[in-house]
């Protein structure tokens, strides 16, 4: 955890097990990730409090590897994806939460939200958590869609030309940002009505290249500005005109590494 004001860094797992994908609840009173602990093979749905108090508490039990992706505004709803090996697919899920912090949290039952023959990855409610964004591969790459939540209902694919990880709704403005394949944030407006959900053709949001990873941006909340995990400037370029041959290569090895008992 790291605090801004005061410039300190604060650990917030210890456990001997791998924590990874961290995400926040709404009220910024929890972190949820995924982790295998107690000797468990596979990382499961876990959440601790923000500010290191208590221990951490299992959210879902599956002998699937799950993902947090974000969660429902009000709280309720935690959109995840769990990677099947059978079948190689990776399918959304909702886990339900009842209760709230004065009477204790009770996770209920995950339900399916989206499963089919391809890859659905990073479920990301909207601000007012009337939709789903997601990124599939049903075309052959990666691409944005967005479904209404709880459904059922129509699909929409948002980006024009493929997308790696990370996927962001804008909280002030009509906007969906998600990472282009040349690394670069791409924005889509859209507008929706009723059950219709209208996206505009994306642009390029940032001329930036940034890196490759499972969560390498988030959107500050005032819709302006970006946290970003930047890709390390690449050298200056060199000219380069000139081809070099090696000439009897082997018997120049030979010469510099003789073999053993020739010397």
């Amino acid at each position: 955890m790291y605090e801004w004001r005061r410039d300190t860094l604060s650990r917030l797992t210890s456990d001997p097990g791998e924590d990874m994908q961290p995400v926040w609840t709404p009220d910024g009173s929890r972190i949820t990730f995924a982790s295998a602990r107690a000797g468990q093979g596979t990382r499961n749905l876990y959440w601790q409090r923000a500010d290191g108090t208590g221990d951490a508490e299992r959210l879902a039990e599956s002998k699937y590897v799950q993902l947090p992706g974000s969660w429902h505004p009000s709280g309720k709803f935690l959109a995840f994806f769990e990677l099947n090996p059978q079948d190689l697919t990776r399918d959304l899920l909702i886990l339900p939460m009842e209760g709230s912090e004065a009477s204790g949290w009770k996770p209920g039952k995950p339900t399916v939200f989206l499963s089919t023959p391809f890859w659905e990855v990073d479920p990301q409610f909207s601000p007012d958590g009337r939709w789903l964004a997601y990124r599939s591969n049903e075309s052959g790459r990666y691409e944005v869609y967005v479904r209404p939540f709880p459904g059922p209902g129509g699909k929409w694919q948002v980006s024009a030309s493929g997308t790696l990880s990370g996927l962001v709704w804008s909280r002030t403005r009509r906007e969906l940002f998600y990472r282009a394949y040349d690394e670069r944030i791409m924005v889509a407006p859209y507008a929706s009505e009723g059950d219709s959900f209208r996206p505009e053709k994306p642009r390029v949001w940032s001329e930036g290249r940034f890196a490759n990873g499972l969560k390498v941006f988030d959107l500050h909340p005032d819709g302006l500005r970006f946290a970003v995990l930047r890709t390390p400037q690449a050298r200056s370029e060199i000219k380069q005109d000139q081809v070099v041959f090696i000439l009897d290569f082997f018997d120049y090895l030979r010469r510099i590494a003789p073999a053993e008992g020739s010397r």
